[in-house]
């Protein structure tokens, strides 16, 4: 009984924690007012010639027009360096520069980011993935949140593009995770280091204060030092937000199931401090614990598991633009996925073969 109370009280902890991040709105807006403050795009690319080229034509479409970009091609073993060259070629806002090697000691990306930290010359910095693409009235609309706020740095999840139904039992999960366990409004609302998210899809940074501080230094073999950087900013005293890209910022994370996997595997235990023991009473109280509460003989308690269930999927699926339909119907197996991908991902942690785009990650 104790532990069916125990599973109750989670699940309704859940619900409230998704129903504030509903009402309280945690998105980008439009800013009606414009900018011209230079902004420094930089934006590190492993391996990824056939995915930047979306993301640059994004940029070039902007209404935003005084920016400068930067590529570091981080030692790719593809065509990465000559596809953003080609492009750069004829417009005279972009570039593109080869990486250093990797240095002893840094997570690879980590060492990309630090490098275009160091050629960028614009007020604020935008870190990119390669993988991503921004609409229109995105930087505008960041840039006024910045001012508004007077905010150190400014972080957006992006919302997922998904195609194919191995993607969609994987790329709602980040989602499902943060919007459910986390109120992204108290992240620059409180200066409690518990509520810390940030996205590393796009990472909006005052020049001015990141040249301080040297972020990306600091921290540099965290696999999640998005987040790292933003526990950074809190304890300096500095305001950092965190909110839902809100259609400016997309990206098709994965192509399929099991890349969708060992990529969400790589950094899931980083989200619970590395901590196995956290990991897995986690998935116990989401997975097994659900499942254990439908199996009561009781109707008002049933009843009850499911109403909270799916208000939780209704809402975050709403927030993330996402097919509420779907995200119900499929809910049980995008619930054992993300036993799979907790179980993976606990299992390179302590065999240490947590690897990415052919370079093992430090921990």
């Amino acid at each position: 009984m104790i532990i069916v109370s125990l599973v109750l009280v989670f699940l309704i902890l859940r619900f409230c924690v998704t129903l504030f991040n509903f009402i309280s709105f945690p998105k980008l807006t439009f800013s009606p007012k414009s900018y011209s403050d230079l902004v420094t795009i930089l934006i590190p690319a492993r391996d990824e010639e056939h995915r930047i080229l979306p993301l640059l034509y994004s940029i070039e479409l902007q209404e935003y027009k005084n920016y400068e970009v930067i590529v570091l091609d981080d030692n790719s073993t593809d065509n990465t360096f000559e596809v953003v060259q080609a492009f750069a070629n004829e417009r005279s806002q972009f570039k593109v520069i080869k990486g250093k090697p990797l240095e002893e000691g840094w997570i690879g990306k980590n060492y990309a980011c630090y490098q275009l930290g160091a050629e960028a010359s614009g007020n604020y910095f935008l870190f990119l993935d390669a993988d991503v693409e921004i609409a229109s009235g995105a930087i505008n609309g960041a840039v006024n949140r910045m001012k508004v706020f007077n905010l150190a740095l400014l972080s957006l999840f992006a919302d997922q593009t998904m195609k194919n139904f191995g993607e969609r039992l994987v790329a709602p999960l980040r989602n499902y995770l943060i919007l459910s366990l986390l109120p992204l409004r108290l992240v620059s609302l409180t200066k409690i280091q518990a509520f810390i998210a940030a996205s590393s899809q796009f990472m909006l940074f005052d020049a001015r204060i990141y040249r301080r501080n040297q972020w990306h230094k600091n921290g540099k073999a965290e696999v999640m030092q998005n987040v790292e950087i933003m526990k950074e900013v809190k304890a300096a005293g500095l305001k950092g937000e965190a909110l839902l890209a809100n259609g400016f910022i997309s990206c098709r994370m994965y192509t399929s199931y099991f890349e969708g996997i060992n990529a969400f595997s790589k950094d899931l235990l980083a989200g619970f401090s590395y901590s196995v023991f956290g990991l897995f009473i986690f998935l116990f109280l989401d997975f097994f614990g659900y499942v254990s509460l439908l199996m009561i003989p009781d109707v008002s308690l049933i009843t009850l598991v499911v109403l909270l269930i799916f208000g939780i999927r209704m809402m975050i699926s709403a927030m993330s633009s996402q097919s509420m339909g779907y995200n119900l119907f499929f809910h049980p197996l995008q619930m054992i996925t993300l036993v799979i991908v907790g179980v993976i991902s606990a299992q390179k942690y302590l065999t240490k073969t947590i690897k990415w785009k052919g370079r093992k990650l430090l921990r």
